[in-house]
């Protein structure tokens, strides 16, 4: 072979190498770390369908470009480092940190390198996962859907369906990490509207049972979930058990009302999911955390279900019904 003939071959295929790098890299597949406190895989279908929804949207599909570990706590808060730390270790490129605020604390301990998508219906400044929610800064974003903040609105609904009702029971998990600060701020808006807040805690299925029980004891009028996914894990059990005591009952989630609950406030959860799983994909694409704010709902939704409410005895004000976004009958 004539020198000038190797030179033209050897260049034709050094001018192949960087197209060969960039197709393999390409079509790499990338690892999304999905750690959750919801319960199975089962329970937490419609909002993994939102997730991976909001994912295939940003061009990443499970299986071709994308494989997503998924970690569940099943509602056992302490489970959580350890998951976190598995999936910090196994260097996945995003950690989807979701079910409240303690998956996203886990993660951020584990990592202060691997992105972080937080979901969580907390505070997120408050909580201790960003310094601002328009400059997060440091390897962590997400979708915050504000249900602890609109606890004093939810009870304020409640009251406007029960006047006459002076003591509302309140469950609360204290092992989620924001239930001190949400027991204080219900405190203060009861404090408003002249109601007593009967607190009661349930960590485990059994103590959910006996929490209610004692509450309707106690003699309270109406009861109030607060904000935390174990609570959400148990809808049909309290559900259950407030038609057995004839507690109306507060949620912060449209599906519990839809199951047979008398009131909800909020946004819609899986629109929290589809939000996050499109800030997963900008993040695989090369943006950074620091860089996106912290997402917010804009719209909150009132639903009522007139059939309970009649099986209560509740009479629903005609000015509350006609601003219901969702009324079940």
């Amino acid at each position: 072979m004539r020198r000038r003939e190797f030179i033209t071959l050897l260049s034709g295929v050094a001018a192949t190498w960087p197209l060969a790098a960039d197709a393999q890299q390409s079509s790499a597949i990338r690892t999304v770390g999905f750690l959750t406190s919801l319960n199975t895989a089962d329970a937490a279908a419609p909002v993994t369908a939102a997730f991976v929804r909001g994912l295939n949207e940003s061009g990443f599909t499970e299986g071709r470009n994308v494989a997503i570990e998924y970690r569940y706590a099943a509602g056992h808060y302490d489970r959580l480092p350890q998951l976190a730390a598995d999936l910090a270790a196994r260097k996945v490129d995003v950690i989807f940190a979701n079910g409240g605020s303690a998956p996203a604390l886990a993660a951020k301990e584990a990592t202060t390198s691997i992105p972080i998508v937080f979901e969580t219906g907390g505070d997120p400044v408050k909580g201790g996962l960003v310094p601002s929610l328009n400059h997060p800064g440091g390897n962590l974003t997400g979708v915050s859907w504000t249900a602890s903040v609109l606890n004093a609105k939810r009870l304020e609904l409640l009251h406007q369906l029960l006047p006459k009702v002076s003591a509302i029971g309140v469950i609360v998990n204290p092992d989620y990490p924001e239930a001190s600060l949400q027991v204080r701020d219900l405190n203060a808006a009861a404090g408003v509207l002249g109601l007593q807040i009967r607190v009661a805690n349930a960590h485990t299925e059994n103590e959910v049972d006996a929490a209610i029980a004692g509450l309707a004891r106690q003699g309270v009028g109406g009861l109030f979930l607060a904000n935390d996914p174990f609570l959400s894990s148990r809808r049909a059990q309290i559900i259950a058990l407030a038609v057995r005591y004839a507690l109306p009952a507060s949620y912060s989630l449209r599906e519990d009302v839809v199951a047979g609950g008398l009131v909800s406030y909020g946004t819609s959860v899986t629109e929290q999911f589809h939000q996050a799983g499109l800030y997963v994909g900008r993040i695989l694409k090369g943006e950074k955390p620091a860089d996106l704010p912290v997402m917010q709902p804009t719209k909150f939704d009132l639903a009522i279900n007139l059939k309970t409410a009649k099986a209560l005895g509740i009479m629903v004000p005609p000015a509350l019904l006609a601003t219901a976004d969702d009324v079940v009958e």
